[in-house]
């Protein structure tokens, strides 16, 4: 059997009836956006307002409503990971953040072993407030290093230094936080691959478990793109993207942070959960305004204004701008490409036995993204080829 028609066999199988068995709670996750900045970077496309304490207290505020209006929502659902992302969640105070907590775990049911992540820049990571977001709750952070170059975190209008950066992974990691990540970011202006190969190897002995690797996107709606003409002679060229890529996956991998996903690095055991469900397609909900939530086939988002999404609670409503349900084909086109990005690839048996099987015409294009070099079966997985991972976007558009 060739490899074409492997997958043509994975495909085109249908969905199994599933026994009797007792009901079991779902997993889900909980994202809360906490926007708040002291200086908005010049690359961020994020929603994201003044550090400023009446805002903290009206968000506080609206957090409490939000969660009464979902609440309900998770009567049959058990909570597997949190995730305070922003901004910058760590400046919402960890008094704020242990309340939200409590709140949760009152009111419904969390895993005992639940992922609970915190997103903090270095310059909010002292030994204090790192101990107290542990006693709050948190066991795992996420660190905004982005590069350990002094001329370029200038440039990305970051307010950090190599130094800040490298003691707060220290003081975290002292306070008994031991999973930690970090962000790392490449094709930056200026950027070598001295320069890249430097914060590679300051990294090397650092207790991380978990690396977050981007490229720089230059967004609508940011400084960077309103400089984009000035900035474009300055941006690495592709074969330099490309080296700096393959330097990366080198140097990680050899110091044990193997690569699950495109952009995703972790020792074992340690791979983001939460992430993780985005992945696979789990539930979650999303609290604070821009936050976006995947439920029940629907995707939502709130609205991206801290007044008027304060507003619209007050007066006992979702605060949503946003929302749509896919087809069933284009749900599972979707599903399926998400699954792709993990570098297991899609286990095809489990995947349409759970989920259903892919239409006729989508089938084609995987067997032609095979024989293109994008695709390749390994036993009843498939999974990109190290050509797809460069071109992933490009295997999403041919699939959805």
């Amino acid at each position: 059997m060739t490899a074409t028609d492997g997958v043509a066999a994975g495909l085109s199988i249908q969905m199994q009836m599933i026994g009797d068995r007792p009901s079991q709670k779902e997993d889900c996750s909980l994202y809360f956006h906490i926007p708040f900045c002291k200086r908005k970077c010049d690359y961020c496309h994020f929603y994201v307002i003044p550090d400023e304490e009446n805002a903290k207290q009206q968000l506080e505020d609206s957090f409490q409503l939000e969660w009464k209006l979902l609440q309900p929502l998770l009567s049959n659902k058990r909570i597997v990971t949190l995730y305070f992302g922003g901004g910058t969640p760590s400046l919402f105070g960890p008094q704020r953040i242990a309340a939200l907590i409590d709140l949760i775990q009152n009111s419904c049911e969390i895993h005992p072993d639940a992922e609970i992540t915190l997103e903090a820049n270095p310059e909010n990571a002292s030994m204090e407030i790192m101990q107290a977001y542990a006693e709050a709750g948190i066991n795992r952070v996420s660190i905004g290093i982005q590069t350990l170059d002094s001329e370029l975190l200038t440039l990305l209008g970051r307010l950090h230094s190599p130094e800040t950066a490298l003691n707060a992974i220290h003081n975290t990691f002292h306070v008994g936080i031991d999973n930690i990540t970090i962000d790392l970011m490449y094709d930056l202006p200026k950027q070598t691959l001295d320069h890249w190969q430097t914060t590679l190897t300051l990294i090397q002995d650092l207790p991380i478990k978990h690396l977050s690797l981007y490229n720089l996107t230059i967004e609508p709606h940011t400084i960077f793109f309103k400089k984009h003409d000035q900035l474009r002679p300055f941006l690495p060229n592709e074969e330099t993207s490309l080296e700096m890529y393959e330097m990366a996956i080198e140097r990680l991998e050899n110091r044990g942070l193997h690569r699950y996903e495109i952009s995703a690095f972790a020792k074992p055991g340690f791979e983001s959960r939460h992430n993780l469900g985005y992945w696979i397609g789990r539930p979650f909900l999303g609290l604070g305004p821009s936050a976006f939530s995947y439920w029940e086939g629907k995707r939502f988002r709130n609205i991206a204004h801290l007044n008027r999404y304060s507003q619209l609670l007050k007066s006992g409503q979702l605060p949503r701008d946003f929302e749509e349900k896919l087809e069933p084909d284009a749900h599972l086109r979707e599903l399926f490409v998400i699954h792709l990005r993990l570098r297991k690839g899609v286990d095809c048996n489990e995947f349409f036995s759970n989920h259903g099987s892919l239409d006729t015409t989508t089938q084609m294009i995987v067997r032609r993204l095979i024989e293109e070099g994008f695709l390749c079966m390994n036993g009843t997985h498939l999974l990109l080829t190290q050509k797809g991972v460069l071109f992933y976007d490009l295997v999403a558009s041919e699939l959805i």
